[in-house]
């Protein structure tokens, strides 16, 4: 498929939504008290701009975001090799991780309180217990796809465990795990607004929060809206750092 059909797909699906969007606010078949209409948005957004707040709520949340999900990658990255390449370590943790990725992250949102207080470490906490378990198993099972012939053979030329994971199971590996960093880092912006729910003053989550509880519905669409943005340009900009990265993956498959 040419590249600008593919494009141009997806800006017609958007433009389409937009579209209809617009016709049901501006007709009044949608009360602005549900639904604000795309102007109302875009005139909040404004305001927001002016007054300093969109800025200071959106340098919060990526702070917060990419703080979050950096020392959940940094756990998992190594955990999620060893549970791939030794059963013993699997065996180990496995059980543990499974269970904890099963509890919903907002049910540790008083718990973290109590641990950590009301700063930007409680923020954190949430967001690695969000992110962590689910990215040490997608990491573990990027591992345990290296082929167990590729293996065999890098033992008959003589290398060592500790080479086979570092020059042969982690180069094979990265294509995927780079992979998982982008589903991961999408799954952390989904838990912004659990991260921001209590006790915050500023990020695009505590204003979604606030606004819900005076029903400004323009504020509560633009957040999302701007949340969602964010985490489609960090989505692309991992596909395209991957595409360089690796440009034998993508043959490869």
């Amino acid at each position: 498929m040419p590249r600008t059909h593919y494009v141009g797909a997806g800006a017609a699906l958007i433009a389409f939504v937009l579209a209809a969007w617009a016709v049901a606010t501006l007709t009044g078949t949608i009360a602005p008290l549900f639904l604000p209409s795309p102007q109302a948005v875009g005139a909040e957004l404004v305001d927001q701009i002016q007054s300093g707040d969109f800025w200071r709520d959106l340098w919060a949340s990526i702070y917060r975001i990419s703080v979050g999900w950096f020392i959940s990658t940094l756990f998992a990255v190594p955990i999620g090799i060893l549970m791939g390449n030794f059963h013993l370590i699997e065996g180990m943790l496995e059980p543990l991780v499974d269970l904890v990725r099963y509890m919903p992250a907002v049910a540790f949102v008083p718990l973290t309180i109590l641990w950590l207080g009301v700063d930007d470490p409680q923020k954190f906490a949430i967001l690695f217990i969000g992110v962590f378990f689910q990215e040490v198993l997608l990491i573990m099972d990027n591992v345990k796809n290296v082929p167990r012939d590729l293996i065999q053979v890098s033992y008959t030329l003589g290398l060592t465990k500790w080479e086979i994971l570092r020059d042969v199971v982690l180069r094979y590996a990265m294509p995927g795990i780079w992979d998982t960093f982008r589903i991961t880092i999408g799954w952390a912006w989904t838990y912004l607004v659990v991260a921001e729910l209590v006790a915050a003053n500023v990020g695009l989550g505590y204003r979604i929060m606030r606004a819900q509880r005076f029903l400004e519905t323009e504020q509560i669409i633009l957040g999302i809206l701007v949340i969602g943005v964010l985490g489609l340009a960090t989505d692309y900009f991992f596909k395209w750092t991957y595409k360089r990265l690796f440009p034998w993956a993508k043959q490869a498959h």
